[in-house]
């Protein structure tokens, strides 16, 4: 069903959602944004009610994983504006993964619009600020055109839609998590590791269940030709607070190009004076050396590392594995309020979505 969004005289009131105790789950809105690439061209989009999705059985999604997908936040700020962040980086990032896949790139506008209508068609779903949860958009591109063979799909379906999330790991507080290393690879050097790609993730499935049965949140990745250096985990990239002050976060061409750990790293060069580098971290050689250590992602913000577990043994860091340290806490501090609007934009990072 395609629907006309009138121009609102006033917003629609809030859903009566016990916001401060959502998960990280889907949870169906009413309206979500189509367009549709047939015959070398994008239509207009629209926006649509359904949340259901038909293609054919020969879609090249379904056979040969070639699909894409995006995940960013909109945020209500003290003053009721709507904020994204940095959502240009979202869409230059799905340019890329369309790119290495053969599939038609999604315009900038055509991404940002997209984006914009949905959050702005389910304004009742955006969680309030401070509430602590957000409304999590997933922008997503997927071959559904008629096929058999191994090759690009001829029709295209570019959609977003949205749901209200509490935080990645529920806990009081900045969740501590914590880390096992995988036995399985994730990505080569030269694969499709930093690209938004499904198959990215399905492979990655087997390894958490892995790293849950050792006790751990996620499957810590290393890389995979030495086996020695840090990738990402299994759901979020890393980052390091040395004991010698140093900022660490790997540079492998493996892991995806994470907004938040790009945003991360800024932030503690600018606003806390940190010495920053992007280099391999020999996991086994320099694990004594690290103070404190996060996952960080949209989903997961910055999620403090409290151990990780290599060759047969836990490796604890700041507050014996228990706390988030002071590093990761200030950083947190600093990119949430950015991102809601509570502390002051000194890089013109947010994107405010008029209503």
């Amino acid at each position: 069903m395609t629907t006309s969004m009138a121009p609102q005289t006033h917003l629609p009131e809030k859903k009566a959602l016990n916001w401060a105790e959502l998960g990280f789950s889907y949870q169906p809105t009413e309206y979500r944004f189509r367009a549709i690439h047939k015959d070398g061209h994008w239509s207009e989009g629209e926006l649509i009610t359904s949340d259901m999705i038909s293609v054919h059985e020969g879609a090249p999604a379904l056979h040969y994983a070639q699909q894409c997908f995006e995940g960013l936040k909109a945020q209500t700020a003290p003053d009721g504006r709507v904020l994204l962040f940095r959502p240009t980086l979202n869409a230059e990032r799905m340019r890329q993964a369309a790119g290495r896949l053969l599939m038609p790139e999604v315009p900038e506008a055509l991404f940002i619009r997209g984006v914009e209508e949905a959050v702005r068609a389910n304004y009742a779903w955006i969680p309030p600020h401070g509430s602590g949860a957000s409304l999590y958009i997933r922008p997503m591109l997927i071959g559904v055109g008629q096929n058999l063979g191994l090759k690009t799909a001829k029709e295209f379906e570019f959609r977003v839609f949205v749901s209200p999330v509490g935080p990645y790991y529920k806990s009081a507080g900045l969740a501590v998590i914590s880390l096992a290393v995988s036995d399985l690879d994730r990505a080569a050097p030269s694969g499709t590791g930093n690209y938004k790609i499904g198959a990215n993730y399905a492979g990655g499935l087997l390894a958490t269940r892995m790293a849950q049965d050792l006790g751990a949140n996620e499957a810590l990745f290393l890389d995979a030709r030495e086996r020695r250096y840090i990738d990402e985990a299994g759901s979020a990239n890393i980052v390091v607070a040395m004991k010698d002050g140093r900022f660490v976060t790997p540079a492998s061409t493996a892991v995806l190009p994470s907004v938040t750990r790009r945003s991360i790293m800024t932030l503690a060069e600018q606003e806390m004076g940190l010495t920053i580098e992007h280099r391999a971290i020999d996991l086994r050689a320099e694990i004594a050396n690290f103070e404190e250590v996060a996952a960080c992602g949209t989903a997961a913000v910055i999620s403090p590392v409290g151990r990780i577990y290599v060759d047969g043994q836990w490796h604890r860091f700041y507050g014996n594995g228990e706390l988030a340290g002071p590093v990761m806490q200030k950083l947190y501090g600093l990119l949430v309020g950015i991102q809601r609007g509570e502390l002051t934009d000194k890089n013109n990072w947010t994107h405010n979505v008029s209503l």
